[in-house]
């Protein structure tokens, strides 16, 4: 589980990880020093999700309509 970076996960893989995460810290069946690791692991990828998230909404709210709704293109995002 921890071998891949985060940064290089895409969206789903790193959620799949989380859960994953999730689930061995609620049984509690891992010693402490493995549980510490394991909440470091969860929340690292839990910003990884924010981010990409985030991407992609401003992606999404860059979109550009036409007076009939439908797309037209991209607007260039605020700096």
């Amino acid at each position: 589980m921890a071998d891949t970076s985060i940064e290089e996960m895409s969206f789903e893989a790193a959620m799949a990880e989380l859960e994953q995460v999730v689930t061995k810290l609620e049984r509690g069946e891992v010693a402490l020093e493995e549980s510490i690791s394991l909440y470091e692991r969860g929340a690292a990828l839990k910003a990884h999700c924010e981010a990409k998230l985030k991407a992609a909404e401003e992606k999404v709210a860059a979109i550009t309509l036409s007076a009939d709704g439908q797309p037209t293109g991209t607007a260039a995002l605020p700096d």
